[in-house]
């Protein structure tokens, strides 16, 4: 198992809110904050615990990684959890996120067909597993290139096991810079934080029947 990093989440100052109603609350999560409580009381910080200084009735949906910045959901009553969370596992939620990797794509687009598993011996890692693995797929398209050879590439996850657009990316050779997991030494050192922004998040509002289209910019393009 690898020794875990030390957890310094960014200061809280206040919550950005990018989406309410009464029964929802879209936030953009600081790169660094963990969603929801870690191990430990030194890893009680988080996104749902700042939330909740607020809205005490805030109620977990999906999570990002820690190192992830961006677009992060929240029921703020049960019932809109419970159908939140049958949108997700049926896959009625169109989630994108843009990343800057190591390297200049060699084709435009494309579909990573990878099964993940967990490496045990290595966790929190994943892994690719042909043999055990479960089902794992992310469509990615090139945005475009700058002067020292990266990729700014838009990522939509068919899929969403845990570090799956980390784990796809450094699969073809272009880790996300920044990843500290994943990663080589020249691309961990690339930046102070992992290069990878949940952009936007589209769904029919299943208690009010809408069409709901969320973003949340990205500040590293």
């Amino acid at each position: 198992m690898l020794q875990p990093l030390a957890y310094n989440p960014p200061a809280h100052n206040k919550l950005e809110i990018l989406y309410q109603d009464k029964h929802l609350i879209a936030l953009n999560k600081p790169g660094g904050l963990l969603s929801v409580p870690g191990r430990g009381d030194d890893k009680q910080d988080c996104m749902l615990s700042r939330l909740q200084l607020e809205y005490p009735q805030a109620l977990v949906i999906h999570r990002l990684d820690m190192p992830t910045s961006g677009l992060l959901m929240f029921a703020l009553n049960k019932e809109m959890q419970k159908h939140m969370n049958m949108l997700f596992e049926k896959k009625k939620i169109y989630k994108q996120y843009i990343a800057k990797v190591h390297g200049v794509l060699r084709e435009n687009m494309g579909l990573i067909n990878q099964p993940l598993i967990t490496d045990w011996i290595n966790r929190p890692k994943q892994k690719i597993d042909y043999k055990h693995g479960k089902p794992s797929q992310t469509r990615f398209t090139l945005l475009s290139t700058d002067e020292e050879n990266n990729s700014i590439v838009k990522l939509e996850p068919v899929t969403g096991r845990s570090h799956q657009l980390r784990v796809h990316m450094s699969s073809l050779g272009h880790p996300i810079l920044g990843d500290e997991l994943y990663g080589t030494r020249q691309t961990r050192n690339a930046c102070q934080r992992l290069l990878l922004h949940a952009e936007k998040i589209n769904f029919i509002h299943p208690l009010i029947h809408k069409q709901i289209n969320i973003n949340c910019h990205v500040d590293f393009i």
